[in-house]
């Protein structure tokens, strides 16, 4: 009987001894996770909000003009206007956080789910990028105008033929979804009343990642029997183009059988006179696209 006991009690060593150890392992980890939690709030309560140490200072604005123009302008413009894949940032309007350090958050961790990315730049290049920012901020202004009066004016004035609203409309001009996130209530106002006076980027050329982007100009294809089709070229390159015309279809041309492209630097969309559009009616309009934010 004895060594039946003794193999039985071995075994029962054994199990015991397995079960010890995942029980072990379980608190471990369960002590690692609760460690890594209490740290996160330990870091979480000590962060203080930032402020700009360099803010107004004309030295750090010019460092951070220079950072900009060579490390921002291909998405965001030269001047911060805007461009083809970034918002405007000289309107002092920001989708993710207004803040100091909610901008610093956005340019050195960039924005999942979008075109900004994570960017390397030591903290004092960052806080002289976000002082040159804020030197372009224009005056505060009051929005003057009524938004549900204006989008009315946007739907009664045939806008949706040719813009894009959170899905719906058309595709002859730019997606204003998020205009008012994007642009000043100035640049919006020129828009209306002179909309060749700044043409808005368009889509940017599918082969060239860093190229400049095409822009929301004009464009008239003569084919070669002398045929002219008018629109909004969507992408052109040495042996192609590919027009949207004014009936909003797409056409695909080989330059070897059009005869001429010819830009004419001037927007498709007509200018509002005052004739046309009250001034009362286009501060209407202005505040409702101000109010298209969505991202």
């Amino acid at each position: 009987m004895l060594p039946v006991a003794k193999r039985d009690f071995e075994l029962w060593l054994a199990a015991n001894g397995i079960a010890k150890a995942i029980r072990f392992a379980a608190l471990v980890s369960t002590l690692l996770l609760v460690a890594e939690f209490l740290l996160a709030l330990s870091a979480q309560a000590q962060e203080k909000p930032l402020s700009n140490p360099v803010a107004g200072k004309p030295g750090a604005i010019r460092e951070g003009a220079s950072l900009f123009r060579s490390n921002c302008s291909p998405c965001h413009g030269l001047n911060a206007k805007g461009g083809g894949r970034g918002p405007d940032l000289s309107a002092n309007r920001w989708t993710h956080g207004s803040s100091d350090a909610d901008i610093f958050r956005t340019i050195t961790q960039g924005v999942p789910g979008t075109e900004m990315p994570a960017n390397g730049f030591e903290d004092s290049e960052v806080w002289a990028i976000i002082a040159y920012l804020r030197s372009l901020s224009p005056p505060k202004q009051a929005v003057s105008g009524d938004r549900v009066k204006g989008e009315k004016i946007f739907a009664g004035s045939g806008c949706f033929a040719c813009h894009m609203v959170k899905g719906h409309g058309g595709l002859l001009g730019p997606d204003l979804s998020r205009v008012g996130a994007s642009r000043s209530a100035a640049y919006l106002t020129d828009s209306v009343r002179e909309p060749s006076k700044d043409l808005s980027d368009g889509m940017l050329d599918p082969n060239n990642h860093w190229g400049l982007p095409l822009v929301y100009d004009t464009v008239t294809v003569v084919t070669a029997d002398g045929r002219r089709i008018t629109g909004i070229v969507k992408n052109e390159d040495t042996f192609s183009v590919q027009l949207l015309d004014t009936d909003q279809k797409l056409q695909f041309f080989l330059m070897k059988n059009i005869r001429q492209v010819i830009h004419e630097r001037k927007s498709l969309m007509p200018a509002y006179s005052e004739q046309m559009l009250s001034q009362g009616a286009l501060q209407d309009l202005v505040a409702y696209l101000q109010s298209l934010q969505a991202d």
